[in-house]
């Protein structure tokens, strides 16, 4: 069985590889065609592959998928469309650098069961606007959905003169199997998207990867705030796709002189207030005591049925379950993240407590990733975010949205959100085409450069003083 599951990967691998040498040589023109019919396969199928991802995964809210399924094609096409990815891309003839894009080779790509056909077009989108194959190793719990959507893709692609094996899909049933092709030493790069155990082991396996950790979001809503206008738009984003992205609010920090207004708003607005045996039948079922982390059965479902299988009786039509919370970690499950419409609520007595309390979410499980804050005393944002570690600080933004960017934002939009070096990432960035080129420099030899210009002897003089250096050195250049 292990020597065939070797020469399936390698099989794999070489198709790749053989599609990556054709694809290099394609001109911009070329690949741009590439990517447009994609883009016009993937948003036309945007329906129909929103209700299988809905259906196959049991999983958040189809019409909410069908938006996403629209940001990984329409908005992420209209972000890349006029990018350069191939041949010279910037020259300067002030410095005789010029920068040529080259493609980095197969690229493996692990697509999460929360946004299945959306991560696997985004995904593929970036990849061919790059020249680079793609290998997409789906999740179990959404195999069908994904090797449509591929198939839907490959098709378009070839279709408009992309290489044989230029898309490739294989699912996901072995975890021996994912490791192989992760670890394969012709895999040029990994875009790992999931959960922390395999972004670790993408970033473990020898090959160069881009992984994206995990999202604890605080939100601290400032005395300056809209209260009713900060607490709709927390509404419309924890409920989007019921919470299924990974930049979706986890916890809300208030002051104490305003806690009383902000609970009556989110009320007002259908939101309900767990009482404290409550909170603890929710956090029993809503994530794993073992490992803290968020318990399958619940992610992605709305509040009827995570009420049904915690055993407890809410309103009809509540959007939200709301847990007043006193601390933070293990004694307190539903401080961690959990994708689901469930949030933690905080109160602070005073304003240095107020941002201890984000950092404690933040340093929990969401170092890197996404933070916001609504106010409209613009000294107070700017000191909340150089207090949060956090690549995406939001300002009076829904941090689903607003976090995979282009909706509320200029942020380039993206269904893999880079955390930095606190989420161990290689970058804070929104991944997209860019980051996925190797830029070759061209250097020539300029006429007047400093360091040859310069009487070198003065370097090995003891008696001269380091400001006498430096000074000749600026006075002759």
């Amino acid at each position: 069985m292990a020597v065939n599951l070797v020469e399936k990967a390698n099989d794999i691998i070489d198709r790749a590889q053989l599609a990556a040498a054709e694809f290099q040589q394609y001109n911009q023109e070329q690949t741009d065609c590439i990517v447009e019919s994609v883009f016009r396969a993937g948003f036309q199928n945007r329906i129909k592959l929103a209700r299988m991802a809905h259906e196959e995964t049991g999983m958040g809210i189809w019409e909410h998928k069908v938006i996403k399924n629209v940001l990984a094609t329409q908005l992420v096409y209209e972000s890349i469309r006029y990018e350069k990815t191939v041949g010279v891309i910037s020259s300067d003839p002030r410095t005789g650098i010029t920068e040529i894009a080259q493609p980095l080779g197969p690229i493996f790509a692990v697509v999460p069961v929360t946004n299945p056909t959306s991560t696997t077009m985004f995904k593929i989108l970036i990849c061919l606007k790059s020249r680079n194959p793609i290998i997409i190793s789906t999740h179990r719990g959404a195999s069908k959905s994904c090797a449509e959507t591929v198939r839907i893709c490959y098709e378009a692609a070839l279709e408009a003169g992309a290489p044989e094996d230029c898309i490739q899909v294989i699912s996901s049933g072995s975890r021996d199997f994912t490791h192989m092709i992760m670890a394969h030493e012709k895999i040029a790069l990994i875009l790992a998207t999931g959960g922390t155990g395999l972004v670790k082991a993408a970033y473990s396996s020898g090959n160069p990867a881009i992984g994206v950790g995990p999202g604890n979001v605080p939100v601290y809503i400032d005395e300056s705030a809209d209260i009713p206008f900060a607490v709709k738009s927390i509404i419309s984003s924890k409920t989007f796709d019921n919470g299924t992205i990974c930049a979706s609010e986890q916890a809300i920090v208030v002051m104490e002189s305003m806690e009383q207004q902000v609970k009556e708003e989110f009320q007002k607005q259908h939101c309900y207030f767990l009482t404290p045996e409550e909170i603890i039948k929710v956090g029993n079922i809503a994530v794993v005591a073992e490992t803290m982390s968020m318990s399958p059965f619940i992610v992605g479902q709305p509040v009827s049925v995570i009420a049904t299988k915690a055993g407890i009786i809410v309103p009809d039509g509540t959007k939200i379950l709301m847990a007043k919370l006193d601390g933070i970690g293990k004694e307190y499950p539903l401080s961690y993240e959990v994708l689901a419409p469930i949030l933690a609520f905080y109160s602070a007595h005073d304003y240095h407590t107020a941002m201890n309390i984000c950092l404690d979410l933040n340093y929990l499980g969401g170092l890197g990733h996404t933070a916001c804050i609504y106010s409209n005393d613009e000294s107070r944002i700017m000191k909340f975010a150089g207090l949060l570690n956090a690549g995406r600080v939001l300002v009076n933004t829904p941090t689903s949205q607003g976090g995979v960017g282009y909706f509320y934002n200029h942020l380039p939009p993206s269904l893999t959100l880079g955390c930095g070096t606190g989420g161990k990432n290689i970058t804070t960035e929104n991944i997209t085409a860019k980051n996925l080129i190797n830029i070759q420099r061209v250097c020539r030899r300029m006429p007047n450069e400093l360091w040859f210009g310069h009487d070198q002897a003065e370097f090995y003089d003891e008696s001269r003083t380091t400001d006498e250096i430096i000074h000749n050195y600026y006075k002759n250049h």
